[in-house]
């Protein structure tokens, strides 16, 4: 073997481990030879370069070069392991996006010059201009089909009632169901984004709850806002079923989706029905919606159903207490029956009245002035009676100063 086919086949080996297949199979590869007749397999054996035995092995001596015909296929495991993923929707990128979006255009018959133009406006979008990759999406698609352009324009000026419009009984529900799937599915998910970013959970709901993220060209977003939608509404098995959903590719959707979506599921999995941080939740809801100017029946309703909770919670907490007095009342009761072998009872658990038995008679003191209690000579009297009134406002203290007097006048 001559030193220049050795130097080829050497060259060959290290740009095919190091290469990916896309670039292998290249123009710039054509001069070593066909990839077809070439497969990788490592091993350590230098037999093949056994003149160059006396130098340090190379990362190139690393490698074999053996005829297809003689290759053995890898396993199946190692083959695809990189590839499986437990998600069951998929996460499209702008190449992607751009076909689906070609296919909806092609569906209104759009001619293939302006698909093109649509497509090239989409990708320039999102990779130059650094667009959200939905609004880059519908922005194509905007310019080229004039219905969607009248109604883009409308969502922006009113969206609100724009959105209240496509409702079943609304006036453009005919014409956005008639639309391609794709296209209908990215109006959709674009109109319920802003919804929700505007805190229209109710209207955003009905808008994109029917969205399949299978034909949806940004499922990502679908599933992101979708799930803050429910979760807003304390809608916990919608929400943790979305965002659960979202979070299969954790590692692939941008990680804003990625934490935020992390943080919603873990603030509403313990959530209780009936417990206080659910009436909190709810008299948040109260607050938003008069937020923005509600004051309607779904309104009063949301606020009745506060306090039914609370009437609920209080009842159950007072039960509570109950059934502990009476418990209580019954430890006393056996406290007071019992007692030691020796005579004497066991002191009281908690400072509370105590059960007794005897009639609480006491033989009376008789004091008078013959035996000379509480009198004091006139100058210490006067002195305690100044301590006593020294801190209180003053019609207290000429109340006690009156008081005194008035007992030196019956004596």
């Amino acid at each position: 073997m001559n030193g220049s086919l050795l130097m080829r086949i050497r060259f060959a080996a290290a740009l095919w481990t190091l290469l990916p297949a896309s670039f292998l199979a290249s123009p710039a590869m054509a001069e070593i030879g066909p990839a077809s007749e070439l497969a990788i397999a490592s091993a350590a054996s230098k037999a093949s370069f056994s003149s160059n035995s006396a130098s340090r092995p190379s990362r190139f001596d690393l490698v074999q070069i053996i005829p297809e015909s003689e290759a053995q296929p890898l396993e199946s495991g190692l083959a695809n392991d990189g590839l499986k993923s437990n998600a069951d929707w998929p996460l499209r990128d702008s190449d992607e996006m751009a076909e689906q979006l070609r296919a909806a255009l092609d569906a209104l018959g759009v001619a293939p010059d302006l698909m093109d133009q649509a497509t090239e406006s989409f990708l320039i979008g999102v990779q130059r201009d650094d667009m959200e990759p939905l609004n880059a999406w519908v922005d194509a698609a905007s310019a080229q089909f004039d219905v969607l352009s009248e109604l883009m324009r409308r969502l922006n000026g009113d969206l609100l009632s724009t959105a209240r419009g496509m409702d079943p009984n609304g006036p453009d529900y005919a014409i956005v169901e008639s639309m391609p799937n794709e296209l209908r599915a990215a109006l959709r998910t674009w109109i319920g984004r802003e919804l929700v970013r505007a805190r229209y959970y109710d209207e955003a709901l009905p808008i994109f709850a029917e969205v399949d993220p299978m034909v949806c060209p940004d499922p990502a977003t679908l599933l992101f806002y979708r799930g803050a939608c429910y979760h807003a509404q304390l809608k916990i098995k919608d929400s943790l079923s979305d965002l659960r959903r979202l979070l299969q590719r954790k590692d692939e959707i941008p990680s804003r989706y990625a934490r935020t979506a992390e943080m919603m599921v873990a603030d509403i999995k313990p959530l209780k029905k009936d417990s206080l941080d659910e009436i909190s939740r709810l008299m948040s809801d109260v607050t938003r919606r008069l937020d923005l100017g509600r004051a309607d029946d779904a309104t009063k309703d949301r606020e009745q159903e506060v306090i039914d909770k609370l009437t609920k919670l209080i009842d159950k907490i007072e039960e509570e207490q109950q059934k502990q007095q009476q418990q209580q009342q019954q430890q006393q009761s056996a406290s007071g029956n019992g007692g030691q072998s020796d005579g004497q009872a066991s002191p009281m658990d908690d400072s509370r009245i105590a059960g007794a038995n005897g009639q609480g008679d006491a033989d009376r003191k008789k004091m008078d002035d013959q035996n000379g209690w509480g009198n004091l000579p006139p100058a210490e009297r006067q002195e305690s009676l100044q301590q006593i009134s020294r801190d209180l406002p003053t019609h207290y203290r000429e109340a006690i100063e009156a008081y005194f007097r008035k007992l030196a006048t019956q004596k």
